[in-house]
């Protein structure tokens, strides 16, 4: 038997939901172990093309995405040199077009304001088409709603919507969110996972030990 999270398709039959940390080459994203994404528009393994826009190279700008989440079809990450530059007194972007302007070719990120990486965290489950912005981080537990805009970090376990996305609520008490930050699930071994799986689903975190 094979490992289970190093499997493409986890599901017998279906191409369009796929263990996305397989299908993954780009170096600059990562992501954990079980995360999912299903896509029944487009090839799902075309994800680093289809769903990570404006990732360029020269930015060094990385996302990075945890284990259990589960991305719905067109979710899509949007990256930095999406973002024309605010600190100019025009948003047109001059430096990228260096040649034709006579501008040095090394400041071509000018462009644009580089806001940073894309961090989400575990078990985190996105909606359908939602869009998550360079410089966010959307904490473990974390829920964001169908083609909501995210523009700001998503505490955990709070689920948000709209646009921009704006929370809603939390998903459970402060002290059941505490101690599932301190219980961590998503790092235990696939068996002691197993073992647990009905506990985790009934919501009984008093046997989570």
């Amino acid at each position: 038997m094979s490992i289970p999270e190093n499997t493409l398709y986890p599901r017998t039959g279906d191409t369009q939901t796929i263990y996305l940390k397989n299908a993954i080459t780009n170096p600059n994203i990562t992501v954990g172990d079980f995360t999912m994404y299903n896509d029944f528009v487009h090839d799902p393994v075309q994800f680093e093309k289809n769903n990570v826009l404006y990732h360029y190279p020269i930015n060094h700008d990385k996302l990075v995405i945890g284990k259990f989440c589960s991305i719905a079809c067109g979710a899509r990450f949007l990256f930095t040199s999406a973002n024309h530059t605010l600190h100019s007194l025009s948003t047109y972007p001059f430096p990228l077009f260096f040649e034709a302007w006579g501008l040095d070719k090394k400041d071509v990120t000018s462009a644009w304001d580089n806001r940073g990486n894309i961090v989400i965290g575990n078990d985190v489950w996105i909606g359908y088409e939602a869009v998550i912005l360079s410089g966010v981080t959307v904490g473990d537990g974390a829920i964001i709603g169908s083609c909501a805009v995210v523009t700001k970090d998503v505490p955990p376990y709070t689920i948000v919507g709209g646009v921009p996305a704006k929370p809603i609520r939390k998903r459970f008490s402060d002290e059941t969110i505490a101690h599932l930050m301190d219980l961590q699930w998503w790092n235990w071994s696939y068996d002691k996972i197993a073992q647990n799986i009905e506990s985790i689903q009934s919501g009984n975190i008093e046997a989570l030990q």
